[in-house]
């Protein structure tokens, strides 16, 4: 694997799990010798970061890594939204029938307890590829993996969810057996309202978040009184 690829990896890792948060300086020497290479192939691996809209470069030798509010939220799901409803409508003319019905049996069966979760994330890995290899589009594909790399960040600055969880998964359940079922409206649409669910969710937690800190202040200087 190329310098810059193994940069751009572990710097994409670290900014989706939240290792380097937004507001993270990205100094181009530290950061060279931390992953051990040279500031050429960093470079490069910032300006391919710096292109998914993941850092900013505030100076010449100086990147942050870019902040998510909701209005970066909204926007991205608008995005999505068009793109993943078109993939959905497109699959269900193109795919295999079979392979899309033993996805949909797939998540029928699905549950969260336990290990469940992983399996449910690794379904949803192996069901987006399925829809990519369907729709038999470079630049749809293209342009959903750009959405699916800010996704992973996204659903990280949200809080855990069990309910809207468990109802990801009846969501995701129906999308495959519409495509399974050839039915192309009804992909879309399962697929317009699994993304406005997933949109509320995320603000609402993110809404939540915000204001938490204020009401604990507030709770302390109530007994401090």
């Amino acid at each position: 694997m190329r310098a810059s690829d193994r940069a751009y990896r572990t710097l994409l890792g670290e900014i989706q799990d939240g290792q380097l948060p937004a507001g993270a300086v990205l100094g181009e020497v530290e950061q060279a010798a931390r992953l051990g290479v040279s500031r050429t192939p960093l470079r490069e691996a910032l300006a391919r970061l710096a292109a998914d809209g993941l850092v900013v470069q505030q100076s010449p030798r100086v990147t942050v890594v870019s902040d998510v509010d909701a209005d970066d939220i909204r926007a991205l799901f608008e995005f999505r939204r068009a793109l993943e409803e078109a993939a959905a409508r497109l699959a269900a003319t193109r795919a295999d029938p079979a392979e899309f019905a033993e996805l949909a049996a797939e998540f029928d069966r699905t549950s969260l307890r336990g290990e469940g979760r992983e399996h449910y994330y690794d379904l949803i890995a192996r069901f987006d590829a399925a829809l990519d290899d369907a729709v038999d589009n470079t630049y749809l594909s293209s342009a959903l993996r750009t959405i699916r790399t800010h996704l992973v960040r996204v659903r990280r600055l949200a809080r855990e969810n069990p309910q809207r969880l468990s109802a990801s998964v009846g969501e995701h359940a129906l999308i495959a057996h519409a495509i399974a079922a050839q039915d192309a409206d009804l992909a879309a649409h399962a697929t317009h309202v699994h993304l406005h669910n997933a949109l509320t969710s995320i603000l609402a937690s993110l809404a939540e978040a915000r204001t938490e800190p204020r009401s604990e202040e507030h709770t302390s200087e109530l007994q401090s009184h």
